[in-house]
């Protein structure tokens, strides 16, 4: 009978003191994670990326507790870093996150947060990460997976493909929304206007739209646009280029077959370029009425940019696919 007093003694303590040590640590739990998420949502309803330093990214994002996930954009926008890329690739996540934002389904299980090297270089240094920009999932329990590195080189950064692997990543589905880009109308009217003028002004006589060589030029650049990789530029969003933010390094040829650069569609046109007009050269050469010593010129001209032209795209081809045993000269 003489232990009851003491139970009551007990018992008492613990409703002053708000109950047993776990539901304590339950409750302290609760309010951290209500705090952080509320700390959130303000700065995500004045902007929709939040800039991190070093102490928030540990704070909000490293640190349990946390019940929602964190899309991280880790870059060098300062323009001493002259990253190109970083730019670029902004620009497309600013869409994703306001698209977001903006969204009737916009709730707070998933944030979209920026590290700048220059203001969260420790960052940096604790994930061991060398190279800009990189887009990170951190997943509402546990720690980031292989997957959750989004594979900028292979898929590029275009909003919509970011919102697929955020989907992938976070089941949260993202309807990308971009603003309303007025250039494309304003080329087809500009060429509807100068078609129009030319009908006009040539009244009756539109021999022009039947000239063979005209059709052949534009058919010719079409066809180089596309074997030179523009529509895969249109689709995936690739970067133009990618600069080594340790060494400065450009690169403008991708060194995987699975992916690209704008630039490199650029290099590859001109080569494929250079080729045909020494084709066409060539082709005159043997058909023209000219005398000898220009078809010989031609001639001369013609074997030389086809040699030299298709050497350098052996020589791209060779260094996306790694031991190709094929080369026309040394390159």
């Amino acid at each position: 009978m003489a232990a009851w007093p003491v139970v009551a003694v007990v018992v008492v303590l613990l409703l002053a003191w708000g109950g047993p040590p776990a539901a304590a640590g339950q409750k302290r739990k609760e309010m951290v994670l209500s705090e952080k998420v509320n700390q959130l949502m303000e700065w995500a309803s004045k902007r929709s990326v939040i800039r991190m330093n070093g102490d928030k990214f540990r704070r909000l994002v490293k640190a349990p507790p946390r019940n929602y996930s964190v899309i991280v954009m880790f870059t060098a926008l300062q323009p001493h870093r002259q990253c190109v890329v970083c730019k670029q690739a902004d620009e497309e996540y600013q869409i994703l996150a306001n698209s977001w934002r903006y969204s009737s389904a916009f709730t707070n299980k998933i944030f979209f947060a920026m590290v700048d090297f220059d203001e969260g270089s420790d960052v940096f240094q604790m994930l061991n990460m060398n190279s800009a920009p990189t887009f990170i999932n951190f997943p509402a329990k546990g720690k980031p997976k292989r997957g959750d590195t989004y594979e900028l080189q292979v898929r590029g950064f275009a909003a919509e493909q970011l919102a697929r692997w955020v989907a992938d990543r976070t089941d949260v589905n993202i309807r990308v929304i971009r603003p309303p880009n007025y250039a494309g109308p304003l080329m087809l009217g500009l060429l509807l206007a100068v078609v129009g003028g030319l009908v006009y002004l040539r009244g009756s006589n539109l021999d022009f739209l039947y000239n063979k060589t005209g059709w052949a030029f534009a058919a010719l650049c079409f066809v180089l646009a596309m074997t030179s990789g523009q529509m895969w530029n249109h689709i995936r969003g690739p970067p133009y280029a990618h600069k080594n933010p340790h060494t400065g390094q450009v690169s403008y040829i991708h060194g995987s077959s699975q992916a690209q650069f704008v630039a490199e569609t650029h290099i590859v046109l001109l080569f494929n370029g250079g080729v045909t007009l020494g084709m066409v050269l060539l082709h005159e050469a043997a058909t023209s009425d000219m005398d000898v010593g220009k078809r010989k010129i031609m001639c001369i001209a013609g074997i030389g940019l086809v040699v030299l032209f298709f050497s350098w795209l052996l020589s791209v081809f060779r260094s996306k696919y790694h031991g190709y045993p094929y080369r026309y000269v040394s390159c």
